[in-house]
């Protein structure tokens, strides 16, 4: 017997089919490097690292220690372009990705609600039959009870008739 859970039991089974896109960029090493780099420039390490290097482009070619990128800073704005070339593209495809991935989610979860209502449907009517059943059996038992009285009040009468009886022969 195996231990793990059948497709009906398993609280993933919703989203199954539709594992296909959370990967945001594929399965492959490109892929991975691509999706890991898309998302290192929305860290704030990322934001501070590039803030600094930025800075000390800026003083270290406006105080002279070096003159590879005078004002104004042609090679920086050049180094801003090819990063933007390069980072654009691969948000837009995350952005995209992401809204895949939040269709597939809400797709399941609408599955999932409709299976949660066709067993709040079915616990219902099983519900409803129980209680049927229930009523029935009330019923029935109050019908035994009328006929236990009606038999005891029989018996109590033969009995007073029966006492009576001997009771007169013995006089």
């Amino acid at each position: 017997m195996s231990n793990e859970p059948d497709n009906n039991s398993h609280h993933f089974r919703f989203h199954l089919p539709f594992a296909h896109v959370f990967s945001v960029f594929g399965d492959d090493w490109f892929a991975l490097k691509a999706e890991a780099f898309a998302r290192f420039f929305g860290t704030p390490f990322f934001l501070i690292s590039q803030t600094i290097i930025v800075v000390a482009w800026i003083v270290i070619n406006m105080l002279g220690y070096v003159s590879f990128d005078m004002y104004p800073f042609i090679l920086l704005n050049l180094a801003f372009s090819l990063q933007a070339a390069y980072a654009a593209p691969l948000i837009l495809l995350a952005q995209t990705r992401q809204a895949d991935r939040d269709k597939a989610h809400a797709e399941a979860d609408a599955l999932h609600r409709e299976a949660l209502a066709m067993a709040s449907e079915q616990r219902e009517l099983f519900a409803s039959q129980q209680t049927a059943q229930l009523l029935a059996l009330v019923e029935q038992n109050t019908k035994l009870t009328e006929i236990t009285k009606v038999l005891s009040e029989r018996i109590e009468s033969l009995t007073r008739e029966i006492h009576n009886k001997f009771v007169s022969e013995a006089k």
